[in-house]
């Protein structure tokens, strides 16, 4: 219950300032102009990752008073270094929003910011498997850094319809609070309950949902970079946090091994879209000849509009990938994993085929149109004279 409480307030506080910062937006004319990248049609202010830093500074204050939370304040330096890395890249990325900074600059930025976080925040020092270790201070250091900035950068990629980042950050978010929850009872490990990891989760989802009124199509406002950045590096903390955290000595058996891979599975199947945007996004740009933060209308989200679906279609279908996989990694937490296996292999089946729905009706209707027009060769009749009852609906291209 503490950390429902938590994340109520964290959504609290976000909604309010989120209406507080659009309306400071709307009266200062603080909305930058419509780019040709954009898939919306009129200035809408992007100032949305100040009201989430500011729940997020809001809701951990709240958990600092919580008596059963006092655990995680019991090393203060790591969670000002949080707050402080969370403020910093809310700064740079609204700095970025309103002034359109260098790629090199920003990049030089977040390494700076992750640096910072895996010093003296969070930082890999083993991996989930009993007996491996992260060789060295300066290794673990590096792969922190490397994963913090990664995960920012993709979340930040993908950030480009209305409500995409909060909805899917939600959904995968939730699904590792339940893999923490799930493998604490398992563990009989009651002070996994109040982790850091799980506040850090639980704020996120409640930045989310305090947000995402406003973010919802069609938007009154963005979080813009300020707002994308900030989750990634939460996200990417939050995973951080948990890592090393579980033995395999004491899982109970081979059949409870899988479970000790989910710190580092959940997180890349909760980011497995954005990872992929952020792969294909560098690649594309750099045979080109780009930089690899040279902005574009090539994204996934901007190939599914292209294909025919709607704005909000688009966001569904992330939703819905995001839930298949992040909730089918998190089923293998249940043995025996054949159920989980079933559940995944219909779920991917279930999106693919709506991904692909409007090249399908395309298709459909490429073949009534043929139809119609071999019918109307054959009796000498104009195409438009033929029935067309069964295809109503024209052509949606």
């Amino acid at each position: 219950m503490a950390f429902v409480l938590i994340a109520a307030a964290a959504a609290i506080i976000t909604f309010l300032a989120s209406r507080l910062v659009l309306r400071f937006a709307l009266k200062r004319g603080i909305h930058p102009p419509v780019r040709e990248r954009d898939v919306h049609s009129r200035p809408t202010p992007r100032l949305g990752g100040v009201a989430m830093c500011v729940g997020v500074i809001g809701a951990f204050g709240i958990a600092s008073l919580i008596p059963e939370l006092a655990g995680i304040f019991a090393e203060p330096v790591r969670i000002w270094t949080l707050l402080g890395g969370a403020l910093a890249i809310c700064i740079l990325g609204v700095l970025d929003d309103l002034y359109d900074l260098d790629w090199m600059l920003k990049l030089g930025a977040q390494i700076l910011v992750a640096t910072g976080v895996a010093l003296f925040g969070v930082q890999i020092v083993s991996l989930p498997i009993a007996g491996i270790v992260v060789p060295s201070s300066t290794m673990a250091i590096t792969l922190t850094v490397l994963i913090i900035v990664l995960v920012m950068n993709a979340v930040n990629f993908i950030d480009g319809l209305d409500g995409l980042v909060a909805g899917t950050t939600i959904i995968g978010s939730a699904a590792f609070f339940g893999y923490i929850w799930v493998i604490s009872q398992n563990l009989g490990q009651q002070n996994a309950y109040f982790s850091l990891a799980s506040l850090i989760t639980a704020i996120t989802i409640g930045v989310c949902v305090g947000f995402l009124p406003v973010n919802w199509h069609p938007a009154r406002m963005f979080m813009g970079d300020g707002g994308a950045l900030m989750l990634g590096l939460l996200t990417a903390a939050g995973a951080i946090a948990v890592t090393g955290q579980i033995d395999i000595a004491t899982m109970g058996g081979r059949s409870q091994i899988l479970p000790a891979f989910i710190p580092v599975l959940l997180p890349l199947a909760i980011l497995l879209l954005p990872l992929t945007d952020f792969a294909l996004a560098v690649v594309r740009r750099v045979i080109n000849g780009n930089s690899p933060f040279a902005a574009d209308r090539k994204h996934l989200h901007h190939r599914l509009l292209d294909m025919g679906h709607s704005h909000l279609g688009a966001v569904l279908i992330f939703y819905a990938w995001t839930a298949v996989v992040s909730g089918g990694v998190l089923l293998f937490l249940i043995p025996p994993w054949g159920m989980a296996v079933s559940i995944m292999v219909v779920g991917f089946i279930v999106c693919a085929a709506l991904t692909a729905a409007p090249v399908g009706r395309r298709i459909w209707h490429t073949f009534l149109r043929v139809l119609r027009e071999r019918r109307a060769a054959r009796t000498g009749l104009e195409p438009s004279t033929i029935d067309t009852t069964s295809d109503s609906q024209g052509d949606p291209r």
